[in-house]
């Protein structure tokens, strides 16, 4: 493996068996074929872990971890991969989402043309079986920390990352509601700019019963992202929500 070309990709998976064998697919057909894929089991009772463990038998670029002392979260997860990978660039996948084929090549070529440090690109809603709905997130040319405050349009699925043009500490992911939101605040808050490839190249699987499905639950996450984690006035977050409850619903139309 070539580091300046390695994409260690970090995947946590809790119970995520019949979505999980799709998805590690999706990662082994890319075109960019120089990554890695640390799988981070966080203590799955369902056999996810056994089946990671048969694709790694064919795959000597996909590692399982697991975490110790019990269920950690997402964001646990995601950052005790992140500290055991190798390559240059980190980009992060969900267990349950779908890349396209080109997906790593097309933003490696994007964040080279753009010599930048953070890029993301579109993405689709899939249905429960990540069969596209046609309603595709169309992303911004670009992204700064105040402009990234009224939009949540940086899906997890769709990020990557330079790790030598950013401080290894804004890689880690703060173990608060919306860990991934959290995360690209804080970078783009330290004044790097994120790049938005126009491209769908993720599908984004959304079964009935997720947690992003729970409109109360994320109104209250965006809200204590405001008010807590950016430590924000009353004022200053109630106008970053109303800009993000008009967009968030324009998404989905």
């Amino acid at each position: 493996m070539n580091y300046e070309n390695l994409i260690s990709i970090v995947m946590p998976v809790f119970n995520a068996q019949a979505y999980l064998e799709e998805a590690l697919e999706s990662v082994r057909r890319q075109t960019w074929t120089d990554w890695e894929l640390l799988v981070v089991d966080d203590h799955s009772t369902d056999g996810s872990a056994g089946l990671v463990s048969e694709i790694c038998r064919k795959d000597a670029r996909i590692r399982l971890l697991s975490q110790t002392d019990g269920v950690k979260g997402a964001a646990n997860a995601r950052n005790f991969g992140t500290a055991h990978a190798n390559g240059r660039y980190l980009a992060f996948m969900d267990a349950d989402d779908i890349w396209r084929v080109d997906k790593l090549e097309r933003e490696m070529a994007f964040l080279r043309e753009k010599d930048a440090a953070f890029v993301f690109c579109s993405y689709e809603f899939g249905d429960e079986h990540a069969v596209g709905t046609g309603k595709i997130v169309r992303v911004p040319d670009q992204l700064t920390y105040q402009k990234a405050l009224s939009r949540t349009v940086i899906f997890t699925s769709t990020v990557l990352f330079d790790c030598e043009k950013i401080d290894k500490a804004l890689l880690q992911m703060p173990d608060v509601p919306s860990e991934d939101t959290a995360m690209w605040w804080q970078i783009l808050r330290n004044g790097h700019v994120a790049y938005g490839l126009k491209e769908n190249l993720v599908i984004y699987r959304r079964p009935e019963k997720s947690l992003s499905s729970n409109k109360l639950r994320a109104i209250t996450r965006i809200w204590g992202l405001y008010r807590k984690q950016e430590k924000m006035s009353v004022i200053a977050s109630a106008a970053c929500f109303c800009m993000w409850a008009v967009r968030a619903v324009w998404r989905r139309i």
